[in-house]
């Protein structure tokens, strides 16, 4: 099997994806961060460092590449936000961009023509065009309201089920999702989802992914993954 559609794979079976927010969590404690999310069993791990200059973005990206594995029972897909130039340097499998960056193919063509490319949508119509755009995965929200995106107006768990009925590539809920408000996510239909602040803030970011992971109803360590959509 070839890399991209071993990525792809990983893709469609992955349940939890967490963010490493430079907004969160200081420089010096990212690495022991990154580690403890491996630990948890993630699926995917993001670096987002909105206001760092390029230099430290790749610096930082090289150090979080050597601590997410990929293979083995801890395999993790590594996403750069932004910056899709960084991406074969650093060595990330793919990158994430927002609704006013790079369309998907010029984020592609810029990270390798093997990257993953997700893409941020806000609204049932910006999914489905993201889709036809030739995303890898959306991110649908914020389902919350989340000091990570102050700026962004909550659409609501009811969005959940509208793009999941219209959108086949992977859909991650994200937005003011934690361990109190992940059960409603879940029953608006939700199969795949981000945290962010909750498990940064976490004092056992291990035992919190735990704790999601039952809630998900899937094992962080080795049990088979249900539930291809």
């Amino acid at each position: 099997m070839s890399k991209p559609d071993h990525l792809r794979q990983a893709l469609a079976q992955a349940r939890l994806y967490a963010i490493v927010d430079t907004g969160y969590v200081e420089l010096d404690r990212i690495p022991y961060i990154t580690g403890q999310l491996v630990l948890g069993g993630v699926d995917l791990i993001q670096l987002r460092a909105k206001k760092l200059p390029l230099e430290k973005i790749a610096e930082l990206g090289k150090i979080m590449r050597k601590l997410i594995p990929s293979e083995g029972e801890q395999a993790c897909i590594f996403i750069l936000n932004d910056h899709p130039e960084l991406v074969p340097d650093m060595g990330a499998d793919g990158i994430h961009v927002g609704q006013d960056d790079l369309s998907v193919a010029e984020a592609r063509r810029q990270a390798g023509a093997g990257a993953l490319v997700g893409k941020s949508t806000h609204s049932l119509e910006q999914a489905i065009a993201a889709e036809k755009e030739g995303a890898d995965y959306i991110g649908v929200g914020p389902i919350y309201a989340t000091p990570t995106k102050p700026d962004y107006v909550p659409v609501g768990p009811a969005l959940i089920g509208q793009v999941r009925a219209a959108v086949r590539v992977p859909q991650f809920c994200i937005g003011g999702i934690n361990e109190q408000t992940l059960p409603e996510v879940l029953s608006a239909g939700a199969k795949r989802v981000v945290i962010v602040s909750a498990l940064l803030q976490s004092k056992d970011i291990p035992a919190y992914c735990a704790r999601v992971w039952e809630q998900l109803k899937v094992s962080h360590r080795g049990l088979k993954r249900t539930e291809e959509d």
